[in-house]
C-alpha cells in the first residue's frame, strides 16, 4: 500500500530501541527523512543511519533543552518538519505506591510526559507551516487501566492521553492532526531488559522471563490473541496515522493490546 510519505521529514523520540527503533526503521524504508533522538545510539540505530536518510541526535529528552535541540536540528538539516512521534518514556517496577519518592515521580514524568510537551511545543510552529502534518503520541493502555506496579508511569501516560486530545482540538483547524496509540505489553526492552517486567513476572510465577512473555503475561492479563504485541505492529500503525491515508483522523486513541481491554 502506498502511504505517500516519501521525502517527508520526521522526528522520533526514544529512537534507539524498542518501539522507537521500529518506527525509525519503518519510516526510513518508506523514504522518510528521519531525525532520531536518543540519549545514546544503539548499534541497530547506527546501522539504519548508515543505510537510510536517518540522522541521530544525542539528546537528553528528560531536560527542557533536549526536545528543543532535537527539533531545531531537524529543521536546520531539512528546512521543514512533517511528522513528530513522541515515543520516549520510562517505567520501573514498583513494590508499592508508598515506596515511590518525589524524585521517582519527577523522573518518570519528565521523560514520559514533559518530553512530549516540550517536543510538541518546539515542533508545532513548523508542523503548522507544513502541508498535512501529524503528531503521533505513544501512550499506553495503562493510561486507562492503571497498574500499581507502574503507578507513576500510568499517571504520566494518562496525562499524555489528555494532552493528545487537547492538542488535536487546538491544531486540527491549522492542519495538524494529533493521534495517540495505546499499546498493551510489547516485546521491547521495557519488558525484556535484565531486571525489567519480564523478570519480575517470571520471579512471581516461578518461571523464566521468556516463558513469562510467551505464556504467563498473555494468560494472566487476559490477552485474547494469546500473545503480546511486536514493536513492528506499533510502527505500522504509526505510519498509517502519520500518512495522508488517515487525513481526517485526529484526536483518536487507538488501542493495540490483543484484546486485553474488554470494555468499550
Amino acid at each position: 500500500m502506498e502511504l505517500h510519505l516519501k521525502d517527508k521529514v520526521a522526528v522520533v523520540t526514544g529512537a534507539s530501541k524498542g518501539i522507537g527503533l521500529a518506527v525509525v526503521d519503518r519510516l526510513a524504508r518508506e523514504g522518510v527523512k528521519v531525525v532520531a533522538g536518543s540519549r545514546t545510539a544503539s548499534p541497530e540505530l547506527e546501522t539504519l543511519a548508515a543505510e537510510h536518510d536517518v540522522t541521530i541526535v544525542a539528546v537528553d529528552l528528560s531536560t527542557a533543552e533536549g526536545a528543543e535541540t532535537l527539533v531545531q536540528q531537524a529543521v536546520e538539516r531539512h528546512r521543514r518538519l512533517d511528522i513528530l512521534v513522541n515515543n520516549v518514556g520510562a517505567a520501573e517496577p514498583r513494590e508499592s505506591f508508598l515506596k515511590v519518592s518525589d524524585a521517582d515521580w519527577q523522573r518518570i514524568f519528565e521523560l514520559t510526559f514533559f518530553s512530549a510537551v516540550r517536543a510538541s511545543r518546539a515542533a508545532l510552529p513548523h508542523l503548522v507551516a507544513a502541508d498535512g502534518a501529524s503528531i503521533v503520541n505513544i501512550s499506553s493502555i495503562n493510561a486507562r487501566l492503571p497498574f500499581p506496579m507502574v503507578v507513576d508511569y500510568s499517571a504520566a501516560k494518562a496525562a499524555l492521553t489528555n494532552l493528545n486530545k487537547s492538542l488535536s482540538e487546538e491544531f486540527a483547524p491549522q492542519g495538524v492532526r494529533v493521534n495517540a496509540i495505546a499499546p498493551g505489553p510489547v516485546r521491547t526492552p521495557f519488558w525484556t531488559a535484565p531486571g525489567g517486567f519480564a523478570d519480575a513476572t517470571a520471579a512471581a510465577a516461578g518461571t523464566t522471563a521468556q516463558e513469562a512473555l510467551d505464556r504467563v503475561v498473555p494468560q494472566s492479563m487476559g490477552i485474547s490473541s494469546g500473545r503480546i504485541t511486536e514493536p513492528q505492529e506499533i510502527a505500522d500503525l504509526v505510519l498509517f496515522l502519520a500518512s495522508p491515508l488517515a487525513a481526517n483522523i485526529t484526536g483518536t486513541e487507538t488501542v493495540i493490546d490483543g484484546g486485553q481491554i474488554k470494555t468499550l
